[in-house]
C-alpha cells in the first residue's frame, strides 16, 4: 500500500490574533449619531447657518488630513470618521456668526498641528477640537459675538450683518446675577450661546445613547458634572439661591457638551477607573475656579486641556497590581 502523505499550511501573521466588531470608525459613528440631536437643535434654534458652519468644518477637517497624509506618504485614514468628529465639535464650540474663513484656520491647526505633527489618531496629547477653539481666541471678537435664538434673529447662511446678538446666561452669571433665561429655556436650548452647547436635553439623549452603546461610561461626566454642581451649590455668587444658582451653572456654558464629548476621549482621558474619577473632579474645580476669578466666563474648555496634560500621571491611580508580583516590584511600579 502506497504511503500518503499529507502537507498542511501554518500560516503565522501578527497580532492581534483576536478581532472585536468595534473599530475606530464604528466609535466615530456612534459618537456622530449621538451628536445628531444636538445639530438638529442648532439649526431649529440658529438657523441654516449653524448647519453650514458644521459642514464647512468637516468639509477643512477631512481635506486638511487627506492632504497631510498625502504629503507625508503615509496611508490616508480618513475612513475612520475621526476627522469628521473633529470637525463637527469644533463647529459645536464656536458662535454661529464665526466666519467660515476663521473656523478653517482653526481646522488646520486642529488637524495639523495638534493631531498630525504628534503621529496622528490616538497620538495627540490634547483634544484637538479644544486646542483649536483656544487657539482661535486669537480673535476675540469672533468668538464671543452670541445670537438670540430665533428664526428671525439667527444669522443669514452667507451674512451675519442682521443678527440680534446678546449676553449668555454664563456672561451674566460671571457678573454675580441669574440669567434673565429661564431654567427650562436652558435645558431645553433656547438661550444664546455656541452653536452646539445650548440644549441641555438634547445633549443628554446624546448621552443615553452613548451609553446604550457601551461608548462610554458616567464616571467621568458623573464626576465633572457633580463637581461643578457641589462647589457651585455650596459657593454661590452675589447671594443667590443655592439650588437655582446651581442648576443655572449646570445648564449654561459648554459643560454638558465637554463632560459627555470632550472629556470623555479616549485619546487624551485616563484609561484607569479611578484615574477617570480624579480627571473628571480635577475639570469641575478648574472650570469653577475659572468662571469664578477668570476674566473669561466659560472655563470648561481650558479645564479640560489642563486636564489633558495630567492624564500621563492619572493613570498610575488605580493601577491593578502585577499579579505575583513582591510588594517591593508592585511599590516601584
Amino acid at each position: 500500500m502506497a504511503q500518503m502523505k499529507y502537507f498542511y499550511e501554518l500560516t503565522i501573521s501578527s497580532s492581534p490574533h483576536v478581532h472585536s466588531p468595534v473599530t475606530t470608525q464604528t466609535i466615530m459613528r456612534d459618537v456622530l449619531i449621538a451628536l445628531a440631536p444636538a445639530l438638529l437643535g442648532s439649526v431649529y434654534f440658529f438657523g441654516l447657518r449653524a448647519l453650514m458652519v458644521t459642514l464647512v468644518s468637516v468639509a477643512a477637517c477631512v481635506f486638511f488630513e487627506w492632504a497631510y497624509n498625502k504629503i507625508a506618504k503615509i496611508p490616508s485614514k480618513i475612513y475612520d470618521l475621526s476627522a469628521v468628529v473633529t470637525g463637527v465639535l469644533l463647529a459645536f464650540v464656536c458662535p454661529v456668526t464665526i466666519p467660515y474663513w476663521c473656523i478653517i484656520i482653526g481646522d488646520f491647526f486642529a488637524i495639523i498641528i495638534v493631531k498630525q505633527i504628534f503621529g496622528g489618531i490616538g497620538r495627540n496629547i490634547v483634544n484637538p477640537a479644544l486646542a483649536a477653539r483656544a487657539f482661535m481666541f486669537s480673535w476675540p471678537a469672533l468668538m464671543t459675538s452670541w445670537v438670540k435664538p430665533g428664526f428671525s434673529n439667527a444669522a443669514g447662511i452667507f451674512s451675519t450683518a442682521d443678527a440680534v446678538t446678546g449676553a449668555t446666561p454664563l456672561a451674566q452669571m460671571g457678573q454675580g446675577v441669574m440669567p434673565e433665561a429661564s431654567l427650562t429655556d436652558m435645558f431645553l436650548g433656547n438661550i444664546g450661546g455656541c452653536i452646539g452647547e445650548t440644549s441641555g436635553m438634547l445633549l443628554l439623549i446624546g448621552l443615553v445613547y452613548l451609553l446604550a452603546r457601551k461608548i462610554i461610561s458616567l464616571r467621568i461626566p458623573v464626576a465633572f458634572v457633580g463637581t461643578v454642581a457641589i462647589l457651585t451649590f455650596l459657593f454661590p455668587l452675589g447671594g443667590n439661591e443655592r439650588l437655582t444658582w446651581m442648576a443655572a451653572q449646570v445648564l449654561s456654558g459648554g459643560l454638558m457638551l465637554g463632560a459627555i464629548f470632550m472629556a470623555t476621549d479616549y485619546v487624551t482621558s485616563p484609561v484607569t477607573k479611578l484615574g477617570q474619577v480624579v480627571y473628571g473632579i480635577g475639570c469641575g474645580v478648574l472650570t469653577v475656579v475659572i468662571r469664578y476669578f477668570g476674566g473669561y466666563p466659560e472655563g470648561v474648555s481650558y479645564a479640560i486641556l489642563i486636564m489633558n496634560c495630567c492624564v500621563v500621571l492619572l493613570d498610575r491611580i488605580g493601577r491593578p497590581k502585577k499579579f505575583g508580583a513582591p510588594a517591593k516590584e508592585v511599590a516601584k511600579g
